[in-house]
């Protein structure tokens, strides 16, 4: 018999937690974001929840918006093996840009995580949509979006390459002769692109997942193409389940078009839950969050998006909807959180402030106030209607929000037979439902005749 289909849930780590003014809130700890303790905490909460894993966003640069947010610089691999020593189930997926790293070294990274932690890595495969990286590599200007995808196409080519180039037979281990490996196990990759030259081999072998697991977040024409070929796990935004069941079946077919099993890609949409015992208190909550942020952060922050200055308008009208008239649809590429924003802006026409307290809780994401019962219904309406295989949640503020969702939703959700109540495997694979993938050089079987 199948058994019956779970979701997968992710705590998505951000310091203070998701919403834009949580640092200002006395249920955070902005004093702690650059503890280690702080993290490895946080991931006993999600380990003792039964989550599949943690993920950290990442870039290179320091964003404008630090006056007015606490956001913290700490590398998110290094970060990941230290709570990968305070667990031993938990599942770790970390950003990492192909535009601002090379091939042979963020596969080293990987590796090495996954070594650590025994087969729990995933890797959050980024092109980095700001300008602000590139004057801190050499660069004049950032690369075009084409351009990014393109070499992150070569990018994902060379590094899984290079993780397969180890046969998993390779090492003999023979102390008796002193051969430790089979070298004619061990293979050069030889890749050669536009954008990137790779010799090969690796210098470690295989790790216990085979490789990490390749997880994506792009929305646009490219994105989506690139995830259909490459991404396992796929971290999404969608305010509508309308909107996420669209983008759900279109990965899915797209996965298809290249040969892919739809069943080995999870679609994992944000949700950023404020719990409470009503849902007024809830609302109320929200309310109390919003009323912390700061306008001039707000503003910047969807300038960032919209590409022009905001600056002029008054904060209690509505905003002028032809301000996204230049949103397009998905395959205007680039700007896929862009149509998100303006989706908001057509059907409920808010004011300036409306739209900014809008943004404010998860940058795009959903956000939703109610009681355990309603968190738990949305996420089962999205998960049986087509729209999520699970998703990335994303407290509004850390600690606390992770322990009520740890302590309240999940309990509903596995006494409903949608979440697992205790781990049946240690990978990161192993939770979410997928295969360990054999290396390109490893011998193929011999076809019947």
């Amino acid at each position: 018999m199948t058994a019956p289909r779970q979701l997968s849930l992710n705590a998505f780590i951000y310091p203070s937690g998701h919403h834009e003014a949580a640092w200002r809130h006395p249920w955070s700890s902005p004093e702690r974001i650059y503890d280690v303790a702080y993290y490895q905490e946080i991931g006993r909460t999600a380990e003792a929840a039964k989550l599949d894993a943690v993920f950290f966003a990442d870039g290179p640069a320091l964003h404008n918006n630090v006056k007015h947010n606490a956001t913290s610089g700490l590398e998110p691999i290094t970060l990941l093996t230290a709570i990968a020593t305070a667990t031993t189930h938990l599942g770790l997926i970390a950003t990492a840009s192909t535009t601002y790293y090379e091939p042979y070294n963020l596969a080293r990274l990987f590796s090495t995580l996954d070594h650590i932690s025994r087969g729990r890595a995933g890797w959050n495969i980024v092109t980095t949509g700001t300008d602000l990286a590139a004057a801190n590599f050499g660069l004049d200007k950032h690369p075009d979006h084409a351009e990014r995808y393109a070499r992150a196409r070569e990018f994902v080519d060379a590094v899984v390459a290079l993780w397969d180039s180890w046969e998993d037979d390779a090492i003999v281990l023979d102390q008796a002769s002193g051969v430790y490996a089979d070298r004619e196990k061990i293979h050069q990759i030889d890749f050669a692109g536009e954008y990137l030259r790779v010799r090969g081999p690796f210098n470690a072998p295989r790790t216990p997942q085979g490789h990490p697991v390749l997880v994506q977040a792009g929305a646009s024409n490219d994105g989506r193409a690139f995830a259909g070929k490459y991404a396992e796990a796929i971290f999404t935004a969608h305010q509508r389940l309308s909107d996420a069941q669209a983008f759900y079946a279109d990965i899915k077919e797209r996965a298809r078009g290249f040969g892919r099993d739809p069943e080995h890609i999870k679609i994992l949409p944000g949700i950023s839950p404020f719990i409470a015992d009503t849902e007024a208190a809830a609302k109320k909550l929200e309310q109390e969050f919003n009323e912390l942020t700061v306008p001039e952060y707000g503003l910047a922050q969807l300038e960032g998006i919209v590409g022009i200055s905001l600056r002029h308008l008054p904060l209690d009208e509505p905003v002028p909807v032809d301000l996204f008239e230049a949103a397009g649809d998905v395959t205007d590429n680039g700007k896929s959180r862009l149509q998100v924003v303006a989706g908001i802006v057509q059907r409920e026409r808010p004011t300036v402030r409306g739209l900014l307290h809008r943004l404010a809780g998860a940058r795009g994401h959903r956000v939703f106030a109610g009681t355990p019962e309603q968190v738990a219904d949305t996420i089962e309406e999205w998960f049986r209607n087509g729209a999520a295989d699970g998703f990335n949640v994303m407290p509004p503020y850390y600690p606390g929000g992770l322990e009520i969702f740890a302590e309240t939703v999940v309990p509903i959700l596995q006494e409903r037979g949608l979440f697992r109540t205790e781990y049946t495997g240690t990978t990161l694979r192993d939770h979410f439902g997928l295969p360990r993938p054999d290396s390109r050089f490893a011998p193929q079987p011999a076809l019947a005749r």
